[in-house]
């Protein structure tokens, strides 16, 4: 990592709220990885994180302040370390503002 990125994430905060395992509301993220409806990548302030469950949508992805709801039935969240990310390929936000 930068050591600018280091400093930076030392005064970040990140708040996860879960509603009955349907509903996870996030802030604090930087990027999606990737997504499908089984498995969600995100890199937060705080770490990478994997997200896993049955019919995953992400219904609100907010860029810019770093918010993103996910729905459907979710069964697993982990702070994983960057050596489990898949090998970089474009994000997903990186694709849409090309």
């Amino acid at each position: 990592m930068e050591p600018n990125k280091d400093m930076s994430l030392e005064n970040k905060k990140s708040f996860i709220t879960l509603e009955n395992r349907k509903k996870m509301t996030l802030d604090g993220v930087l990027e999606i990885l990737s997504f499908n409806d089984e498995q969600i990548l995100i890199i937060t302030v705080l770490g990478d994180m994997d997200i896993r469950g049955e019919e995953l949508k992400m219904t609100k992805l907010d860029v810019q302040n770093g918010d993103v709801v996910i729905t459907g039935k979710i069964s697993y969240v982990v702070y994983t370390s960057e050596e489990k990310r898949p090998k970089k390929r474009n994000s997903i936000i990186s694709k849409i503002f090309r």
